[in-house]
């Protein structure tokens, strides 16, 4: 059995709103921009989640400490991202919800330093949440914003309550066979 939590339909609608800083344009474009703010911050974690931007950021020079992937864009199929981390962690996530295991391997992915690739059985997309969560203070979690561009969110203890309380209000666990 293994504990799940869901979204709720007016969950779904509030994170549609980006997280962080919502960095407009092209791959190109949202790229340049990103490199300068991580040569500003410098951050001690780069955490990317999605295909495309996990991708883009890769082929950019901007080599994420971890990065959450499906092999899916807007839930189509995709051909696989075939930049291997030092060490690839699998977990099943259903559509729409985090399991107790989504937590699991972040906080595995996390506890070196080496590059990590989370290969997700299911979508990933509410990875954001879980990242925000448990990467540390100062850390940068990016994400696709779909039609817009790319969204970077700040690891700060604001956005970790903000998140927190979206994670509290999901419907609460129900357990599933695995």
């Amino acid at each position: 059995m293994i504990k799940i939590r869901g979204l709720t339909p007016a969950l779904r609608k509030e994170l549609r709103r980006p997280l962080g800083l919502l960095i407009r344009g092209s791959f190109d474009e949202t790229m340049k921009k990103l490199k300068r703010l991580v040569s500003k911050e410098k951050p001690p974690w780069i955490i990317s989640v999605g295909d495309v931007v996990s991708e883009n950021m890769i082929k950019h020079g901007i080599h994420p400490h971890v990065w959450v992937v499906d092999h899916k864009v807007m839930r189509k199929f995709v051909t696989p991202l075939f930049i291997e981390g030092e060490q690839v962690l699998h977990v099943k996530n259903p559509s729409g919800a985090l399991t107790e295991d989504a937590w699991f391997v972040m906080r595995e992915a996390l506890k070196t330093r080496r590059r990590t690739k989370i290969l997700v059985d299911g979508e990933e997309d509410l990875f954001t949440m879980v990242a925000v969560l448990c990467a540390p203070q100062n850390s940068l979690v990016v994400y696709g914003q779909p039609e817009e561009g790319i969204v970077v969110v700040k690891v700060t203890e604001e956005k970790r309550e903000k998140v927190r309380l979206v994670v509290e209000a999901m419907n609460p666990p129900y357990e599933k066979l695995k």
